[in-house]
């Protein structure tokens, strides 16, 4: 969370720093809890508040709307997930992805199976999400989804449309669900593995999600990162490029959870 400075709009910084969402939750936790949290006294009581948001204890157990609120609060459950669930990793274990959507759920019980889904298609890169996933590759992929869902929700409409055969300049933001496009973007992809098999050009896309970035400001993967995944290439998968991503150290360390974690 950024610092107060005098060379920033107070607008800009109560936005960036979404210090009036966590004013507006500590306020209606207190009055929630009115008699469990006065008798240690309302200063105190928001004082343990915001250290709790500051060292990312405060969003286990809570609901899924606030877990994704803000992209502080995103990064905390990552961290709160990997290290509920590390030694499944240490362990090699390997789970489906109804069973990490149980395990996230334990921690957010509103936690949504269509995020779960999501993260899975990535690692998976097809229909068949009933396959087995290491915890490393589940994670990775998981935290990308989570962390970035708004800005890969567009990407994945503007890779659909460039799939489709539409000019770059006529590519539209998503109007469906993140979950009905991965659907779709895979029964398309499967239905033209001949022709179509490499995905679009790197060069079309890489403008597209350029232009995109400018919208989500700093909501975004960093564009070095994306930039250098898309010159690996001459043509790109939706899958493989998030993969791609997933595994990126700097992008992983931007979320806070360090790549060489599970690989020493």
């Amino acid at each position: 969370m950024n610092r107060l400075s005098s060379s920033v709009p107070v607008d800009e910084y109560l936005a960036d720093s979404s210090v009036l969402v966590y004013l507006s939750d500590a306020v209606t936790q207190l009055l929630e809890h009115k008699e469990e949290y006065t008798q240690f006294g309302v200063v105190r009581y928001f004082a343990e508040y915001f250290s709790s948001v500051k060292n990312s204890n405060h969003v286990l157990f809570r609901e899924y709307s606030y877990i994704r609120a803000t992209l502080h609060n995103r990064a905390s459950f990552i961290r709160v997930f990997w290290r509920c669930y590390r030694q499944i990793g240490k362990s090699g274990d390997m789970l489906s992805m109804l069973e990490y959507r149980s395990l996230l759920q334990l921690l957010c019980p509103d936690f949504p199976v269509e995020v779960v889904q999501s993260a899975a298609r990535i690692v998976l890169m097809d229909d068949a999400i009933d396959c087995l996933m290491s915890f490393p590759d589940f994670l990775y992929a998981f935290q990308l989804q989570f962390y970035y869902q708004e800005f890969l929700d567009s990407v994945l409409a503007i890779y659909q449309d460039l799939l489709a055969g539409k000019s770059p300049n006529t590519v539209i933001v998503p109007t469906s669900t993140s979950i009905e496009l991965l659907h779709s973007v895979t029964a398309e992809e499967n239905e033209k593995a001949g022709q179509q098999q490499d995905g679009v050009e790197s060069s079309t896309l890489a403008e597209c999600v350029e232009a995109l970035c400018d919208r989500f400001k700093h909501c975004h993967p960093s564009r070095s990162c994306m930039k250098e995944v898309f010159n690996q290439t001459e043509k790109v998968c939706y899958f493989s490029f998030l993969m791609s991503l997933a595994k990126h150290e700097t992008i992983n360390e931007t979320i806070g959870l360090i790549y060489t974690a599970f690989n020493p």
